[in-house]
């Protein structure tokens, strides 16, 4: 706790003193520029990840970057997040970042269910779509070729999930609205995004800008 408010008072002292404007600013309003959806591993920080300032990022955060489908009624405030993102800041991108090494997943894919947690259980039954597809279709590969398989299929159905959600539906129908599905690889500090004219996940450095618009556009 000694080096939370120690970080506190450098950030009071410096930080914020140089930054003072900015700050001022957002005191009356925020116009984030995407909606990013990550877990709630204390490896991914999403501000650092993409170098955004205050007010850039609209953040979701949760064990497994899971959407639930809308009406699934898990009480977890993810639609009301995703609805508030869209409708009142009027988003246009949202983007849904797994990573490797999820302690989630690995739970997720693993023969025991976690022990003495219920309530991980229970959210963990959010994501069994991607249980499935891993038990069925990848059963023989090996233990972290499966856990890297599940991490990125968990991701892509969180955009089918997202596009179950009223707000999403209609801006995706209106051309205002993109999705984009990224892996963040904690051990070399790459993001790969899913490209869906190739259909697989490329690095980000290689895809370029174009890659970030290739995903879940309305048709």
């Amino acid at each position: 706790m000694k080096k939370l408010v120690t970080g506190f008072q450098r950030f009071r002292d410096h930080v914020f003193e140089e930054h003072r404007t900015l700050f001022e600013q957002l005191a009356s309003g925020q116009t984030p520029q995407a909606l990013f959806i990550g877990c709630s591993d204390s490896r991914l920080v999403p501000a650092l990840l993409t170098q955004s300032r205050p007010g850039d990022l609209f953040v979701l955060r949760n064990a497994g970057n899971l959407v639930p489908p809308y009406g699934a009624g898990h009480g977890g405030g993810e639609a009301a997040t995703i609805e508030y993102a869209i409708e009142a800041l009027g988003v246009e991108h949202v983007v849904v970042c797994g990573h490797s090494h999820c302690g989630a997943m690995k739970a997720l894919i693993s023969p025991e269910p976690p022990e003495g947690m219920p309530e991980v259980r229970s959210w963990l039954a959010q994501a069994e779509a991607t249980r499935r597809l891993v038990a069925r279709c990848y059963s023989d590969r090996e233990p972290m070729e499966r856990l890297n398989v599940a991490i990125q299929e968990n991701v892509l159905q969180q955009l089918v999930n997202l596009r179950t959600h009223p707000a999403v539906a209609a801006r995706l129908a209106e051309g205002r609205l993109q999705l984009h599905a990224w892996v963040y690889k904690l051990e070399s500090g790459e993001i790969f995004v899913h490209d869906e004219t190739v259909g697989q996940f490329r690095a980000l450095h290689e895809a370029g800008l174009d890659g970030l618009g290739r995903e879940e556009r309305a048709p």
